[in-house]
C-alpha cells in the first residue's frame, strides 16, 4: 500500500495515496483505527461539534492512532488546535484563515494544505505557501454543499499547472477513484466511502490498492494457494502463467501435488499442512502481497492451515475459486474440507468464484435459471463471502453469464459460447486473471469485465493439446488484454 511521504528538508512535500477525513458518528475511534489498519496515507481531523475540550482530547487519542500506524495526522480548520496537538500539519478551507499567515505560524515544518474549487484558487495557495490543496467536489457529495461539481478532467487541468501535489475531494469512492488517479490526482480524499463502510478496514484496502495502477510492472503481487497440475493448464501452473502474462508478480503455495494431463487427474499427494504453513510463512512473511488466489486445497488439515495463515496475516482481499472436481471428475477437495472450506474461509473471502454445480453443493439449492442464481448467490453472501461471483459456463445457452453479487446490487457478464472441448484450467484462470486486475488497482467490476474477455478469448483461441480437454490459450488472451 502507499503511504504518504514527508520530506522536511525542503519545500516540497510530495503526498499520496488515501486521505481519511473524519466524521461525527458514533465508535469513531474504532473505525479509524480499523481504516489506518488497512492502507490510509494521511488523517484529516474535521470536528464541527464538540466544544475545543473535548476536541484536544479526541485529537489527542486520533494522533496516538496515527502514530502507531505511521500515517500524518492533520488538523481541519484549526490552527490552534494543530499547534496544541502538535499534529503533522492543518488543512484550511477558503473561509477558514489565511494561507500566507498559517504558513508563517507553522513554519517549514509542517504541512500546510489548502481547500480550493477553481485554479485560480490553486494557483492562489501555491502562492501563499500551501504544501498541497485539496479540490472538488469532484463528484456528487451528501457530506458537504458545494458550489459546482468539477468532474476528473478538473483534476487534469490543475495537475498541468500546479507544482503541488493536489488531492481529489466529493463523493469519490471504489468504483470512480481510478479515473481520477489517472488524470493525475497525487491522493484522493474520502469520508462516507470508508467510514461508513460496513468494513472500514476492507474499504480503505480496497480504495488503497487502486493506487496500484501507477506501479511499474509487474503491477501488483498475487499469491496463489493451489494444486500444481503436472499438465500445465490449470492449478498453479495456470494460475502462474494468466499472473505473469497479465502482468502482476506471482508467488505460489502449494497444497497438493497431482499427477494429470488433459484426460483426467492420475493420482493426488497432498502435501503435508506443516510445509504448506511453511510455504505461507515464507511468502506472506517477506512479500507485499496484494491479493490472495484459492484453488484446490483437497485435505481438511490444508485448509484450516490456510485459514490459519489469512487470519494472522490479515489478507483482506482474498479470491476463492471452490474447486471441487476435476473435468474427469476426480475429487479435488475431500469432504471434510469442504466442512472448513465452508465455516472458515468463505467468511475470510472477498470474492468467491463458484461454478454452477459448486455453488450447489454450496448452498444445497438447485440451479436451473437466472433466478436460481440470484437466489444461490444471495445465499453465499450469507454465508459470509463478501462479493460472489457465480459462473454460468455449465447452462446450455449460447450465450455465458456470470452473475456477479455485491451484497445490495448484481451485475451480468456476458459473452458467446465456443464449442470447444480444450476449457481445461478456465476456473483457475478466470480466478487468477481477476486477482491479478484487482492486484493492479481496478475495481471489483472492472476487474470481472476484463477477466471475463480475457478468458472469453483463452477459450476461442485454444489450440488442441493432449488427448482430451485440452489447455486455454493464456498467451493469445493476455496479448490482446495488452493490445489498445
Amino acid at each position: 500500500m502507499l503511504k504518504l511521504v514527508v520530506d522536511h528538508s525542503g519545500r516540497e512535500k510530495p503526498l499520496s495515496g488515501l486521505y481519511l477525513i473524519t466524521d461525527q458518528g458514533e465508535r469513531l475511534l474504532e473505525r479509524v483505527r480499523e481504516a489506518l489498519a488497512c492502507g490510509v496515507s494521511v488523517l484529516q481531523y474535521r470536528d464541527k461539534v464538540h466544544d475545543y475540550r473535548e476536541r484536544l482530547m479526541l485529537g489527542a487519542e486520533l494522533k496516538a492512532i496515527c502514530a502507531r500506524f505511521k500515517v500524518l495526522f492533520i488538523v481541519n480548520d484549526d490552527l490552534e488546535l494543530a499547534l496544541a496537538l502538535d499534529a503533522d500539519g492543518v488543512h484550511l478551507g477558503q473561509e477558514d484563515g489565511d494561507p500566507t499567515q498559517a504558513r508563517a505560524v507553522l513554519g517549514a515544518g509542517k504541512l500546510l494544505g489548502v481547500s480550493t474549487h477553481s485554479l485560480e484558487e490553486a494557483l492562489a495557495a501555491q502562492e501563499a505557501g500551501a504544501d498541497y490543496v485539496g479540490f472538488g467536489a469532484i463528484y456528487p457529495t451528501a457530506t458537504k454543499e458545494v458550489p459546482a461539481v468539477r468532474g476528473p478532467e478538473g483534476i487534469a487541468l490543475l495537475k498541468e499547472k500546479l507544482q503541488i501535489p493536489v488531492v481529489a475531494i466529493g463523493g469519490i469512492n471504489r468504483d470512480n477513484a481510478g479515473v481520477l488517479i489517472d488524470k493525475g490526482a497525487d491522493a484522493v480524499a474520502v469520508v462516507s466511502s470508508v467510514l461508513s463502510a460496513r468494513s472500514p478496514g476492507l474499504a480503505a484496502t480496497e480504495l488503497a490498492l487502486l493506487f496500484n495502477r501507477r506501479a511499474p510492472y509487474p503491477r501488483g503481487a498475487v499469491l496463489t494457494v493451489a494444486g500444481s497440475d503436472s499438465g500445465g493448464g490449470a492449478g498453479i501452473q495456470g494460475d502462474l502463467k494468466t499472473i505473469a502474462l497479465l502482468g502482476s508478480y506471482g508467488a505460489s503455495a502449494i497444497s497438493a501435488l497431482t499427477a494429470q494431463n488433459s484426460r483426467g487427474v492420475a493420482s493426488i499427494h497432498p502435501v503435508p499442512p506443516e510445509f504448506l504453513a511453511e510455504q505461507l510463512e515464507a511468502v506472506l512473511g517477506d512479500f507485499p502481497i496484494d491479493v490472495v488466489k484459492i484453488g484446490m486445497l483437497f485435505s481438511p488439515e490444508n485448509a484450516e492451515t490456510l485459514a490459519e495463515k489469512l487470519v494472522a496475516h490479515r489478507a483482506r482481499i482474498v479470491v476463492l475459486d471452490p474447486v471441487m472436481s476435476a473435468k474427469g471428475g476426480a475429487l479435488l477437495l475431500e469432504d471434510d474440507a469442504f466442512g472448513i472450506l465452508k465455516k472458515r474461509l468463505i467468511p475470510l473471502t472477498y470474492l468467491l468464484t463458484p461454478n454452477l454445480p459448486e455453488a450447489e453443493r454450496l448452498t444445497g439449492l438447485t440451479i436451473t435459471d437466472n433466478a436460481g442464481m440470484e437466489l444461490a448467490a444471495r445465499a453465499l453472501h450469507l454465508m459470509g463471502a463478501r462479493n460472489v461471483l457465480i459462473k454460468g459456463g455449465h447452462q446450455s445457452e449460447g450465450v455465458v453469464t456470470d452473475l456477479l453479487f455485491d451484497g445490495t446490487d448484481f451485475t451480468r457478464f456476458s459473452a458467446p459460447r465456443s464449442l470447444t472441448r480444450n476449457t481445461h484450467g478456465t476456473g483457475c484462470a478466470l480466478a487468477s486473471a481477476i486477482a491479478s486486475f484487482l492486484a493492479q488497482g481496478e475495481p471489483l467490476p472492472v476487474a470481472v469485465g476484463r477477466a471475463k474477455k480475457f478468458i472469453t478469448r483463452a477459450i476461442k483461441s485454444a489450440h488442441p493439446l493432449g488427448k482430451g480437454h485440452g489447455p486455454i490459450n493464456h498467451y493469445l488472451a493476455a496479448k490482446d488484454q495488452a493490445e489498445p
